[in-house]
């Protein structure tokens, strides 16, 4: 589905009609070059890639120079395709937060905030060891992982303590509460993936 590069800002709350309060998530959502476009007669299959965030020269290869320099923009740190927009697109056109409308649901996706090592507790939601009749250390330890002489070993697969956090994560159907065009901003009810300043993807 056609859509933006966007960076998140933070989260705040506002007020309805009705006075309800609303937990809500600040986006900057583009400008977005349009970087390279995808034609079926070229490419099998019809896409805009899109770049955002300026990244300094130094860092950037020979070959994403020339890429960006054929879109006459400067170096994207965030590149990515989009398909399925209505409106027709050429090299180094700019797309800007007005592809939104306030009312309309936007899925959102972005990089999940990193736990570290955590427990079953915390990473699967186990309950735990009953905390009474002279139980000491077992609080919050997963329990039998396996059985005895069969199958004499612990299944793949099994829930167990480890790396949580850092995985790509998508929120579907949020309702866009404000469009602030003057400044690229998207106000969407809830909150989303990441932590502050991480890239999403928005997407209609």
């Amino acid at each position: 589905m056609s859509g933006l590069i966007g960076r998140k800002v933070g989260m705040t709350s506002i007020y309805d009609e009705n006075g309800k309060n609303i937990p809500c998530t600040v986006i900057e959502a583009g400008p977005c070059v349009v970087t390279q476009v995808r034609t079926k007669e070229v490419d099998g299959y019809e896409a805009l890639q899109l770049g955002f965030d300026d990244k300094a020269e130094k860092h950037t290869n020979k070959a994403l120079k020339g890429h960006f320099k054929k879109a006459g923009t400067a170096a994207k740190k965030r590149v990515v395709e989009f398909q399925g927009f209505e409106d027709e697109y050429k090299l180094g056109d700019m797309i800007t937060v007005e592809h939104f409308s306030e009312g309309e649901f936007v899925d959102v996706s972005g990089t999940s905030k990193g736990k570290g090592f955590q427990g079953v507790v915390k990473r699967h939601g186990f309950q735990g060891s009953e905390r009474t009749h002279g139980q000491q250390s077992m609080n919050r330890a997963p329990g039998s992982v396996g059985a005895a002489s069969y199958p004499a070993r612990v299944f793949k697969g099994m829930r167990m303590g480890g790396r949580m956090g850092g995985d790509t994560v998508k929120v579907q159907n949020l309702r866009v509460l404000k469009v602030v065009k003057d400044k690229n901003l998207l106000v969407v009810k809830g909150a989303v993936p990441g932590h502050k300043n991480s890239y999403l993807i928005i997407q209609k």
